[in-house]
């Protein structure tokens, strides 16, 4: 366990996403947040999103392989807050049930992630996020996403964000468990099996 900060910049891919990445990252609890300043250009539109962010909170520890991570993705009307107390309504994790220690995804063996997804309002840049271009929050002005432009983000937060190459699963309900197909439609090596 430990606490760190990692600055430095990031090219992604085929250039249509790259980033200046600062992250804040503390094992020993529950809540990793990174704030990229790059950008994405969305798929339906073609449009650029910059600057981005990405919220996301991490349960139980990374293992020394890096092997042990489970990849948690979210309903439309959830967010990062999978297993914690969630800070705005004072509530259990839409999905503590399922995770924590001993449960059956169980953070005394996987590391778990779940970002908050692209256009999400809990920290990931959305319609409330300011538009640089205005000074004013995007609202109806904000692109047209699609579930693979989530998929996208959250790939690349994994693999070079974070030098993940590989989870043991990707899963969730709802539209988590559509993101969870797109995964295994577009990175189908990324991961053990989907949930």
């Amino acid at each position: 366990y430990g606490a760190g900060t990692i600055n430095g910049s990031i090219s992604f891919g085929s250039g249509t996403f790259s980033m200046d990445l600062t992250m804040t990252i503390s094992f020993g609890g529950n809540t990793t947040t990174v704030t990229e300043k790059g950008s994405i250009t969305v798929t339906a539109s073609g449009e650029v999103l910059s600057p981005l962010s990405i919220a996301f909170e991490t349960y139980g520890a990374l293992n020394t392989e890096r092997s042990n991570a489970v990849l948690i993705c979210h309903a439309l009307t959830g967010d990062q807050h999978v297993a914690n107390i969630h800070p705005v309504t004072g509530k259990p994790g839409w999905w503590d049930i399922m995770v924590g220690p001993g449960k059956p995804i169980d953070t005394n063996r996987f590391f778990v992630l779940c970002p908050n997804v692209l256009g999400g309002c809990m920290g990931t840049s959305g319609p409330a996020s300011k538009n640089p271009a205005t000074g004013e929050p995007y609202g109806l002005s904000f692109p047209v996403i699609t579930i693979r432009d989530m998929v996208r983000a959250q790939n690349d937060l994994l693999t070079n964000g974070l030098g993940l190459a590989h989870v043991v699963a990707i899963g969730g309900p709802s539209m988590g468990a559509q993101q969870a197909l797109e995964w295994g439609i577009h990175y189908p090596d990324f991961m053990d099996g989907l949930l």
